[in-house]
């Protein structure tokens, strides 16, 4: 049984930082992608940051510039560097896994910016 686990999420004023994490737990076979997804209240799920199994990422342009995603390919573990938080960056951030057969979610870490 895989199960993803995030966490780091919190409270943060505006300009903090926060690193969250998503851990994984069971055997995960041919990743092709590690996602951050976050849904805010009244709104849609959106992605936020990719890192391809090569290695390429992609951001939403929202997040460019401040949001680093990266990974620990030993651990099937993916990382969100969350710098300069904005109050608009509150919501729910979901971690999200892509194989070749299955794609997996977790259960998502509350992040929250006040102003």
């Amino acid at each position: 049984q895989v199960q993803l686990v995030e966490s780091g999420g919190g409270l943060v004023q505006a300009g903090g930082s926060l690193r969250l994490s998503c851990a994984t737990s069971g055997s995960i076979f041919s990743i092709t992608a590690m996602d951050w997804y976050r849904q805010a209240p009244g709104k849609q799920r959106e992605l936020v940051a990719r890192i391809w199994s090569g290695g390429s990422t992609y951001y939403a342009d929202s997040v460019k510039g401040r949001f680093t995603i990266s990974r620990d390919n030993a651990k099937n573990t993916v990382y969100l560097q969350m710098n300069s938080l904005k109050p608009d960056d509150t919501a729910v951030y979901y971690c999200h896994i892509s194989t070749l057969r299955y794609a997996y979610w977790g259960q998502g870490t509350q992040v929250t910016v006040s102003s």
